[in-house]
């Protein structure tokens, strides 16, 4: 009998490869976590992989197609299911994000992606490569546009954002990117498509001092939580530091300022941008 065809990689790879994998473990009479046994990973990884917020690694490709008879199906697949337009260290958290039911994530230094506007994506990407080439420059923000798309839906993700209010006050590519970008915020979670809290340089010593931080939550799958530094950044499954990640979100909230009065500085500083005054 013939092995199961290539996957498109213009359908949703990774998606499709963790349906193929749970068909094939079924198929081999394997639970999860007898499957991790044996590809010494965690039952919770392979439920991941399967449901599509972890990315199949090449070693585990391989082991995979041994102990389920696949031949090198997966190995040939995990490939596909790999590429991506972001950079390697940000493509697996960026997919897990796409699928994921919450996010609830904390910005110290700058505004979030998902509410990033272009002009104020443009001029956080050139501050990141100033000798980049204009259209490297353009790629970059483009892909940061498309996960801005995710908000589209009208509920889903959830999404919750503390922002520090360093990040509101650091003037990024002028006063008028930073007037139209705190619109931007305001807009969204005056359509309620957003939860927004701003934690003020008034709070003083908080929770997430030394840095930022995501936590994402999923219908079929156990939470993770990315960190994220200087073209560096990780994803981590483990239950005792997403389970510490999500106490300290907690903190944050607690200590930021409510939803009202954070929409009321969004719009205060906002205006001020726009009116070239010091905000």
């Amino acid at each position: 009998m013939p092995g199961p065809k290539d996957l498109d990689p213009s359908s949703s790879p990774r998606a499709l490869l963790g349906a193929e994998l749970r068909h094939a473990r079924e198929k081999a009479g394997l639970s999860q976590e007898e499957l991790g046994l044996r590809v010494f990973v965690s039952g919770a990884f392979i439920g991941q992989l399967e449901a599509g917020t972890r990315r199949m690694q090449p070693e585990h490709a391989r082991m995979l197609d041994e102990v389920l008879g696949t031949d090198d199906f997966f190995s040939r697949n995990c490939k596909a299911a790999a590429k991506s337009r972001y950079p390697e260290h940000f493509a697996e958290a960026v997919e897990a994000e796409a699928i994921a039911t919450t996010i609830r994530e904390y910005a110290p230094l700058l505004i979030p992606g998902l509410l990033q506007t272009a002009a104020y994506a443009r001029a956080v990407n050139r501050a990141y490569a100033p000798t980049a080439p204009e259209e490297v420059i353009d790629e970059w923000v483009q892909g940061r546009m498309a996960r801005t798309r995710l908000l589209d839906h009208p509920t889903k993700p959830a999404l919750w954002v503390v922002l520090d209010e360093a990040a509101l006050r650091r003037m990024t590519g002028g006063r008028a990117v930073m007037a139209e970008a705190l619109r931007h915020v305001s807009e969204l979670a005056h359509r309620n498509r957003v939860m927004v809290q701003v934690l003020p340089f008034s709070a003083g010593g908080h929770a997430a001092m030394k840095g930022d931080l995501k936590l994402m939550d999923f219908e079929d799958a156990p939470p993770l939580v990315y960190f994220e530094g200087v073209g560096a950044g990780r994803l981590e499954d483990d239950p005792a530091t997403t389970a510490r990640m999500r106490l300290t979100f907690e903190l944050l909230t607690a200590t930021a300022l409510s939803p009202r009065e954070s929409l009321a500085l969004l719009e205060t500083l906002a205006q001020d941008y726009a009116h070239e005054e010091h905000p």
